[in-house]
């Protein structure tokens, strides 16, 4: 056995800690590289992970301590997931013992067992003997329960339910006395033939095309850009192309942006297959989130579908992956220590695995169009839309030229009326929840302010209530201005206003609504998207989540109320949001058999983004953004990283950035830092954001500079009095 084995822990230091075997008494399993340890750490008792073992170490031997306890008789995190891991803390660079933990479920992590088990109750040799005497004599549910389990075997809490009903009190006293126990027991599962339950609708050429150029490369890595229209079939490529995995034996990993998506593709898939699926996202309980886990992790399910961090599930014999609405900035985690993006992780995986993977979107992003460009993607387009169906006229709204009702112009609401007449559905576009972006005073000018943000409170009028979109702030809603105690009026447009006015422009007609504020819990998305489908209601009013993955056949009249958001943005990214954005709402429009329409409402209406994306499509527009990102020497011909942070106050949040940027008064060649700078809503959530971002041409050179800096940085003592973190290939700059 190793001398040493080198322990990852959850903590921000960027190392591995160094531990001697556990005493055999002390533990069941041998220790193993991927398994969990129980060690000590300081005062406290810490889990973490086996990474290493080795004969000797650089601590010296009387402060080496042992391992308490082995958790694991065989690894919970493999050599694959291991490298995969390894790469992202390099990467990222961030701590390897963070980046574990993000990989693992909470219960894992707090000690719960990686197989799957269930409890089982037994009577022990004292029971047996005591029953056998008759005892015990005055309870009669005690006498009942073990007698029953000294006639057979070992009883779940399932059969002790059914034969016992209310047995756990009974169950207490009869363990108290040493009769009775109970284990938790591994359970077994056979392996379960796959049954396709549905074979699909026939596939026209270019789906065709698609499928057997990735299925050619079954068996080893390939990258794949799966560039589809709204509505051409994309997940039916995914569909066949999974059934060829799982025919062959393997399995396959699906990644969607949203949980609002997870249920419609789960229920495509249980649609097509029967086989065991495992799915994971964040709504999941703890208890829910191990269950998926250990379904993945044993090989019993065969397809494993779910959000950002499903990209860490354990695979075994992994055979495909799938990147759906690849573009999303979902994919990227924007909050917390380790900001990862999954889809590029995922390339990472298929490419350490062997595997192909898909990237699928209707408006691929431009890093991802780039790497097409030069060779390392290989793109399959998807032109035409399902049955037929034809790509939405889009028209341009000149909102100079037009009379308005809250928001809406006049065209917009006798289109809606058409459409309705027609027997359409409609959906109306706007970017912004509740009921008013801002509450102002008519008299004295007060608008009301969120105290902990540089920002103004959002109007719900509904609940009567105003609240910060961005730290979660909430007041009453005041009747009357608190500085001159004059009348207070809402200003500007919310969708929960939107759909006030349609109310009341179309009386009789049933609107729905789809954002955040309407989808609260469980099951709420799927609710508002049977009643569209159903067409019970025939106007939708929504948020960003109506963009994504739905399909109402009747929907013939989409109108974007403001596409003027990111016309002229200080980020460089938001044209190319934008452009996403328009285009995936737009194709929400005919994706039946009747021709749609989609209106958008601009004040710009000669803008040059609105017009070559009128023109020539999110194609043209792509084409006309990477020459502009070129020239400006932005992502993806430049690498960024951004090194953030918050604190009490402004000075020392521009104090911690300002003497780092001081440790290197020359920064190397090919690497440039610009700023500090305070973030463009400097207070958020009571603290003060600041960034400083590191950009060059080249990735060796920037993540050269990262490794030699970062050390420096962190033993900076103002690096205590503020939370920082480092964002590599940042896709906010704010």
């Amino acid at each position: 056995m190793p001398k040493v084995f080198r322990v990852a822990l959850d903590t921000p230091l960027r190392r591995l800690f160094d531990y001697l075997p556990p005493a055999p008494d002390q533990t069941t399993f041998p220790p193993v590289v991927g398994a969990r340890v129980r060690v000590p750490f300081g005062r406290q008792r810490l889990i973490g992970l086996i990474l290493e073992a080795a004969d000797s170490s650089e601590v010296p031997a009387g402060r080496l301590k042992p391992i308490l306890e082995v958790l694991d008789g065989t690894p919970v995190v493999d050599a694959g997931a291991l490298a995969l891991l390894g790469w992202a803390a390099q990467y990222y660079h961030h701590p390897i013992g963070e980046v574990l933990s993000s990989a693992l479920p909470k219960a894992l992590r707090m000690g719960a067992s990686a197989a799957a088990s269930e409890e089982r109750w037994f009577a022990t040799a004292a029971g047996v003997a005591a029953r056998a005497h008759g005892e015990p004599r005055r309870a009669p549910r005690q006498r009942a329960l073990l007698e029953f389990l000294s006639a057979g075997t070992a009883a779940t809490a399932a059969t002790l339910d059914e034969h016992h009903g209310s047995w756990r009190e009974a169950a207490r006293a009869l363990t108290a006395r040493g009769w009775i126990a109970s284990a938790a027991v591994a359970i077994e599962r056979s392996a379960e033939p796959h049954a396709a339950r549905a074979t699909g609708p026939e596939l026209f050429a270019e789906q065709h095309t698609a499928v057997e150029a990735i299925g050619e490369s079954l068996g080893g890595f390939r990258a794949f850009v799966l560039h589809g229209i709204t509505g051409s079939g994309k997940t039916e490529v995914y569909l066949r192309l999974v059934e060829r995995v799982v025919d062959a034996g393997h399995r396959a990993l699906v990644l969607v942006p949203e949980i609002g998506l997870t249920p419609q593709l789960v229920g495509r898939f249980r649609e097509r297959f029967g086989v065991p699926m495992a799915v994971l996202h964040s709504a999941l309980t703890d208890s829910e989130r191990l269950g998926a886990w250990r379904e993945a992790f044993s090989g019993h399910a065969r397809i494993v579908l779910g959000t950002r961090s499903a990209v860490f599930a354990p695979v075994p014999d992994l055979g495909l992956i799938v990147v759906d609405e690849e573009h999303d900035s979902s994919f990227k985690q924007h909050e917390g220590g380790f900001r990862y993006s999954a889809r590029d992780l995922a390339v990472v995986r298929a490419q350490q695995t062997g595997v192909p993977v898909i990237l699928g979107s209707a408006t691929p992003s431009l890093e991802t169009l780039h790497n097409v460009d030069a060779g390392r993607y290989t793109h399959l387009r998807l032109q035409r839309r399902a049955a037929h169906a034809q790509p939405p006229r889009l028209i341009l709204l000149d909102l100079r030229k037009s009379a308005m009702q809250a928001g809406i112009s006049m065209q917009a609401m006798l289109a809606i009326e058409r459409h309705l007449a027609q027997d359409g559905q409609v959906l109306v576009f706007l970017n912004r929840r509740g009921y008013a972006p801002t509450l102002l005073c008519t008299a004295c000018g007060w608008i009301a302010p969120c105290s902990e943000c540089d920002a103004r409170l959002t109007v719900h009028l509904g609940a009567g209530r105003l609240r910060c979109h961005h730290c979660g702030a909430d007041a009453p809603l005041p009747p009357r201005c608190p500085v001159c105690g004059f009348a207070v009026k809402a200003v500007g447009q919310g969708t929960e206003r939107v759909e006030e006015i349609l109310g009341e422009r179309f009386a009789g007609v049933a609107i729905a609504r789809l954002d955040r504020d309407v989808v609260r819990k469980r099951g709420d998305m799927e609710a508002v998207v049977r009643r569209m489908a159903s067409g019970e209601a025939r106007i939708l009013v929504g948020t960003q989540m109506v963009t994504k993955g739905h399909d109402f056949p009747n929907m013939t009249l989409v109108v974007v109320l403001n596409a003027d958001q990111g016309l002229f943005s200080t980020d460089f990214r938001a044209p190319e949001r934008l452009a996403q954005t328009i285009v995936q709402v737009a194709g929400r429009a005919g994706r039946g058999s009747r021709a749609g329409e989609v209106l958008i409402q601009t004040e710009f209406p000669d803008h040059p983004l609105l017009q070559n994306l009128l023109a020539a499509g999110y194609d043209g527009f792509a084409h006309v953004a990477l020459e502009e990102r070129s020239l400006a020497s932005w992502p993806p011909f430049s690498r960024l990283a951004a090194l953030r942070d918050s604190a009490k106050t402004r000075e020392a949040a521009l104090a911690f950035l300002s003497e780092a940027r001081g440790l290197v008064p020359r920064p190397p060649r090919g690497v440039r830092l610009l700023g500090p700078v305070p973030a463009a809503m400097a207070k958020r959530a009571g603290r003060y954001h600041a960034q400083l971002l590191i950009e060059s041409t080249q990735r060796a050179r920037l993540h050269g500079f990262l490794d030699a800096w970062l050390p420096e940085v962190e033993g900076l003592r103002s690096a205590r009095a503020v939370r920082w973190s480092l964002d590599v290939d940042p896709l906010e700059l704010f």
